[in-house]
């Protein structure tokens, strides 16, 4: 029911045997769930040797060949959907159904990279020399480090590495020591689907130590990190210091802006889903909800009572529709944010509490809460709360609600409801964030570039774009 963990290096599984090994907790029961190897720094290493090795080879394998392994890669998660679904909840949290959902979204990676690598297109420019042509190719960038993190472990990691590998670039990947099932369970279908040896290394440890070691390493030219703030700043240091390219995904604090002509009761519906899906732990997931005064408090009143009604508990279990947070410090963070903005006036309408219906005294769990009227000042409006934690303000007109969108450091998500197209076009304008989506709470597919502003990130992921972060681009010019 759950893997034995391993690191993947030049293709070698390496367990526990003979390293350092931490435990992998069930966050719904305390449960011990397996020991984790530690890399070394000599496993770091070895990693960045064989893919550097590694590198010639699947570099020079044609974009159509590369794209069969990846598509067997998405054929195989589909067919093990329902093992792998009780892997990542057992080590995540979040329950069956949405765990499985992420597994699809992961083989719908895996599936979209391996066509669109075969859409990586030059140019030619006419030449302004008699005899001569002028041509743009795109070259592979080499290596990559990739570090992501674990609310989202399968389809984040499974981003970075179908991307990679679609561009010709092997990836040594170091995936949250929280979740590390489910990225064993990936890699081991990567190298099921015909991955070679050295083009796609796993490696779990301490995370500093790693990312340190791997950005200074000559081989890995190109990094990508999805978690805080706090950290990508440190790590782009490290990249630009050695002059290495970063794609960065940090956090989010997801407007909403919700008009007095929009549905509210597909507002609310949809966005008690999109805030409580994974416990609120997602970093584009809604989170301060800028109500319109005329429908401030029928909205307020409707979305609370939705709220009220999920069934917290076990991922496992028939039924629930949200689990536990990810570990006790979660719980500790959402009592912070409670009482600071209660504290701040807020009213609140929803949770508050860890839930007495999860009925799990090990496990991390806290209710899904609803707070209104806490101000601009509480903590939960300024900072990103990653937790089941949803803010509602009353504003007057639509510019009130773009300026209090934006004024946080936050650029990564954004939404609003509204049935007039000149407020739709206004917002989809002003507000600052690199996704915007209107009357829905869908935000993430394949074929779409994924990233924020401001400090939520640098370059994108998915799409035609993340796939060319991986390229350099080389101009050439051949005379007769």
């Amino acid at each position: 029911m759950y893997p034995r963990l391993a690191l993947l290096i030049d293709g070698e599984w390496l367990d526990a045997s003979r390293r350092e090994a931490i435990p992998v907790i069930n966050p719904a029961t305390g449960e011990r769930l397996g020991e984790l190897p530690v890399a070394t720094d000599e496993d770091i290493d070895r990693g960045a040797d064989a893919a550097a090795r590694a590198y010639p080879g699947w570099r020079d394998r044609t974009a159509l060949d590369r794209g069969r392994i990846l598509a067997r890669v998405a054929t195989l998660l589909r067919d093990r959907v329902d093992a792998l679904a009780g892997v990542l909840t057992r080590e995540q949290g979040k329950p069956l159904h949405e765990a499985a959902a992420e597994v699809i979204a992961t083989a719908d990676t895996f599936e979209w990279m391996a066509e669109e690598g075969r859409r990586v297109y030059g140019r030619i420019v006419a030449s302004r020399f008699p005899g001569a042509e002028q041509l743009v190719v795109q070259e592979p960038i080499g290596p990559v480090a990739a570090f992501s993190p674990w609310n989202f472990p399968a389809v984040l990691a499974g981003r970075k590495i179908a991307t990679a590998l679609a561009a010709g670039c092997p990836i040594v990947i170091k995936p949250a020591e929280e979740t590390p099932g489910i990225l064993v369970e990936i890699a081991r279908a990567c190298v099921e689907a015909g991955v070679p040896a050295g083009v796609l290394n796993l490696l779990f440890g301490e995370p500093a130590r790693i990312s340190e070691r791997l950005i200074a390493r000559p081989e890995i030219r190109k990094l990508s990190f999805t978690g805080s703030i706090a950290v990508g700043r440190r790590l782009a240091g490290l990249a630009g210091s050695a002059l290495k390219r970063i794609t960065l995904e940090l956090g989010g604090h997801a407007p909403v802006i919700v008009c007095d002509d929009a549905d509210l009761e597909r507002a609310a519906i949809l966005g008690v889903a999109a805030k409580f899906r994974n416990a609120g732990q997602v970093c584009n997931c809604p989170t301060r909800f800028f109500v319109q005064r005329g429908v401030y408090e029928a909205f307020a009143d409707r979305y609370a009572t939705l709220a009220r009604s999920l069934r917290v508990g076990n991922g496992l279990d028939d039924g629930v529709q949200m689990g536990p947070l990810v570990h006790a410090r979660r719980v500790q963070a959402m009592r912070e944010f409670t009482a600071d903005a209660a504290g701040h006036g807020g009213v609140i309408l929803a949770g508050g509490e860890p839930p007495r219906e999860a009925g799990q005294g090990a496990g991390a769990f806290w209710a899904p809460t609803v707070i209104a009227g806490a101000g601009g000042k509480a903590r939960a409006m300024r900072e990103e709360p990653f937790g089941p934690l949803a803010l509602i303000e009353p504003y007057t007109d639509i510019e009130e609600a773009v300026a209090r969108a934006n004024a946080t450091e936050y650029g990564l998500a954004s939404y609003a409801f509204t049935a007039s197209l000149a407020s739709a076009r206004l917002l989809q304008d002003r507000i600052r964030a690199g996704c915007f989506s209107l009357n829905t709470y869908a935000i993430t597919p394949p074929e779409l570039p994924y990233g924020g502003v401001k400090h939520s990130g640098l370059g994108r992921e998915m799409g035609s774009e993340g796939l060319l972060e991986h390229f350099e681009t080389k101009s050439i010019i051949r005379a007769s």
